[in-house]
């Protein structure tokens, strides 16, 4: 089965020294992307079709639904928002890798049967996946054992953030005390409930710190490939500087995904190592 491996977005001016410009530029190197955008607005139907035309067939987008649903609406009486959304994107429709649910702290066990009744309602013919931020979901009781039940009867993905390499960091630059005061601390528990598991690693600004963090992520992410196509995106606190911990990693993740080419021969920033 298929690995994908990307980052939360596919633009960044730091990247130019990389060869890294344009979306056209990041589909060659990487097969996703985090949708982080449309959590926040949602763009026009002529950049939809530019991001179309940017992109190949195998490369997969997985936008976030918006804010507005997630957030404000608490999931309650959507339609209208989600029959804009899914629209909105159709020219994409084909080149969806899933599309998930990021919900706030503040969304309770109390909620769930508000989530079972979303899930319920949306299109059959995607994926989805989502993310949990409330504290008793990973408390390993029952709130956790019923989300866990209610995603794997639909088949959705509970997506996997890990924080650990950025919590446990000791750098003062600013962009980390951001990352450390904003990621949530949450414990990354490995469960697959869909056939796309997706993993968010948020390595640190050193990539020496990073990659141990990332070892038990190599079996889990083989494991999942005898039958499933997980997908794994790679975070820095500035995400400038996220190549680093790429090149350090790479190695790795070519032995999981044989067809992931060769890193091009990029400068190296030894002052993050």
């Amino acid at each position: 089965m298929t690995l994908r491996i990307g980052l939360p977005q596919w633009q960044h001016a730091q990247w130019k020294q990389f060869g890294i410009e344009t979306l056209a530029d990041y589909a060659q190197l990487f097969g996703c992307v985090e949708g982080n955008t449309t959590l926040y607005a949602l763009p026009k139907p002529e950049v939809v079709l530019r991001w179309r035309d940017m992109t190949h067939d195998d490369f997969r987008f997985c936008f976030k639904f918006p804010d507005s649903i997630s957030h404000k609406a608490a999931l309650r009486d959507c339609d209208e928002l989600l029959t804009e959304f899914f629209r909105l994107l159709d020219p994409l429709s084909t080149r969806i890798g899933q599309y998930w649910l990021q919900l706030p702290a503040a969304f309770s066990p109390a909620q769930l049967v508000d989530l079972w009744s979303f899930l319920d309602s949306l299109p059959r013919n995607f994926r989805y996946g989502v993310e949990v931020r409330h504290q008793a979901f990973f408390a390993k009781g029952e709130a956790e054992r019923a989300l866990n039940r209610g995603l794997l009867d639909r088949g959705v993905n509970r997506v996997i953030l890990d924080s650990r390499p950025v919590h446990a960091s000791t750098s003062q630059t600013a962009a980390a005390v951001d990352a450390r005061s904003k990621k949530p601390r949450v414990p990354p528990h490995a469960v697959r409930t869909g056939s796309q598991p997706m993993v968010r690693f948020i390595g640190s600004d050193s990539a020496a710190e990073s990659v141990p963090l990332f070892q038990p992520w190599h079996s889990k992410l083989q494991a999942w490939q005898l039958d499933s196509d997980p997908m794994l995106f790679i975070h820095t606190p500035d995400m400038g500087e996220v190549f680093p911990l790429i090149q350090a990693l790479w190695p790795q993740l070519q032995q999981l995904e044989p067809s992931l080419r060769d890193l091009p021969d990029w400068p190296q920033q030894s002052s993050l190592f």
